[in-house]
């Protein structure tokens, strides 16, 4: 196993990349360089309703533009499914995981029940924790519900696998939004009992990402701050799973003018339309904030 820090860009092709996704690609790239370490792609494409092949093209292209080199091969998150049953499977041999049948518009239903009642508490990202009974389901009526084809979620028994590990840390390079850095006390009960898979898709951003920094051998993930709370679940998943932590660098969101992050239906900060205006990779390196490249 080499001993090169590996790095890596992990775009979902659910849209055109933008400026903030070239600034983490390109500060990404310039880190590993700079670390004489290994920069790796990764298409994360489990989301079926939303991502496209020719995103994902447009992906391979706009960061060619840029001047990006990754180590191939790419790796596609939807070839790699069993990869991530195998990790539910572990997970629920540790009696850590249960199923819901609530629809998204059952669990609006409920929140706003509790919500009548006084302040329901909120994740991170300013979602409802789950309100949901499942965990009081018998095994009788799990097996009635999975024949009815009610809709099904697998959700971590968080109180449990935070008793399985006890307290963590995560090293931090960058800083959180509030300025947390160095060793930072990971949170996970803030996020409640978070979805692990669905039974349309086996697996949830969470679990696969943490699988997948694992078998490639992820050193160090630079990513930004919209994700600094979510590192909680991560480093919870590692210890759960016993795979190795990677060292975390959280780096500032670029905003628009109104301050809002920019997103993927943001025209004026995509890639290919500033390509298309005669702007270059210098000019994009400038607009992000970056050095010219050495």
């Amino acid at each position: 196993m080499s001993s090169r820090p590996v790095f890596r860009f992990a775009p979902s092709p659910n849209g055109h990349l933008h400026l903030g996704h070239a600034y983490s690609a390109l500060l990404n790239a310039d880190l590993a360089r700079q670390a004489g370490g290994r920069l790796l792609l990764r298409i994360e494409d489990i989301d079926v309703t939303r991502c496209r092949p020719d995103y994902e093209q447009a992906i391979y292209e706009d960061l060619a533009w840029l001047g990006i080199v990754w180590e191939p091969p790419v790796r596609r998150q939807s070839d790699h499914l069993d990869a991530y049953i195998a990790a539910s499977a572990g997970l629920a041999a540790m009696g850590l995981l249960y199923p819901s049948f609530e629809s998204r518009t059952e669990i609006a239903r409920l929140v706003a029940a509790e919500e009548a009642k006084g302040p329901w508490p909120r994740d991170p990202d300013g979602a409802p924790l789950y309100p949901g009974s499942a965990r009081s389901l018998s095994a009788d009526e799990v097996a009635e519900l999975k024949r009815s084809g009610a809709p099904m979620a697998l959700r971590l028994d968080m109180a449990g696998a935070i008793a399985r590990v006890g307290a963590l840390v995560w090293r931090e390079q960058g800083s959180g939004p509030d300025g947390e850095t160095g060793d930072v006390a990971a949170q996970p009960a803030a996020w409640g009992d978070v979805i692990l898979a669905r039974k349309e898709v086996p697996t949830s951003y969470h679990l696969s990402v943490v699988i997948d920094d694992a078998l490639q051998g992820v050193t160090d993930v630079v990513r930004g701050q919209d994700l600094f709370w979510s590192t909680s679940v991560h480093r919870l998943l590692q210890a759960l799973l016993g795979v190795p932590a990677p060292v975390y660098r959280h780096h500032a969101l670029l905003r628009d003018e109104t301050g809002a992050k920019l997103a993927k239906s943001i025209a004026s900060t995509g890639l290919r339309e500033l390509r298309k205006e005669g702007a270059t990779p210098a000019d994009i390196r400038r607009l992000v904030g970056l050095p010219p490249q050495e």
